[in-house]
């Protein structure tokens, strides 16, 4: 009985878990064998010395980089199959937060001439409507592109949008967001 329990509270927490990960969304070319794509390597782009002195660029790619190496995937700096390229994106957004608002309950006294005595009704709140409020967010989206490297033809895209925290990226929504994007990379592999 205590196994059922255990297992059931460790199945409860990775659905919370798993319900506070981004959204990833993923694009790919339905003509494309992916099996047939083993390497990869960066594009120009993306090595550029301008984002390798970027802390959060670096890390973004170490990510990708460690992603890609658990489906299987090495580097390589010549004849790659697949070309690699990422882009950040920062945005200021205004959400919505709406908080219901009721009616205050009160209660009223009246008077029986049945009875010759004074009573009170009780009339409870009700629902009034809505309280809508804007408030300004940072959104950061984050994209992986793959191109095939003979064609040049774009052949995978995925991406991801979430709130972003402080003014610059954390390695920690870095990682979140490359792995809610490479969780749906095995869709490509069918």
């Amino acid at each position: 009985m205590r196994t059922f329990k255990f297992l059931g509270a460790i199945a409860i927490a990775g659905a919370l878990l798993t319900g506070c990960a981004s959204v990833a969304h993923v694009e790919k070319d339905d003509t494309v064998n992916f099996s047939n794509y083993r390497t990869y390597a960066w594009t120009a782009a993306s090595e550029q010395g301008s984002k390798e002195t970027n802390l959060a660029d670096r890390k973004t790619k170490a990510a990708i980089d460690a992603e890609l190496a658990k489906q299987g995937w090495r580097e390589v700096k010549n004849n790659p199959d697949v070309l690699v390229s990422y882009d950040i994106l920062v945005e200021r957004n205004e959400k919505q937060s709406s908080s219901p608002v009721y009616t205050q309950p009160f209660i009223r006294p009246f008077f029986n001439p049945y009875t010759r005595r004074w009573g009170t009704i009780y009339y409870p709140s009700q629902f009034w409507g809505y309280d809508n409020q804007p408030r300004q967010v940072r959104e950061g989206t984050l994209t992986v592109t793959m191109t095939d490297a003979k064609t040049d033809k774009m052949v995978w895209q995925g991406w991801t949008t979430d709130e972003v925290a402080s003014r610059n990226l954390t390695s920690k929504e870095i990682h979140a967001s490359v792995k809610s994007i490479f969780r749906k990379f095995d869709v490509a592999k069918r």
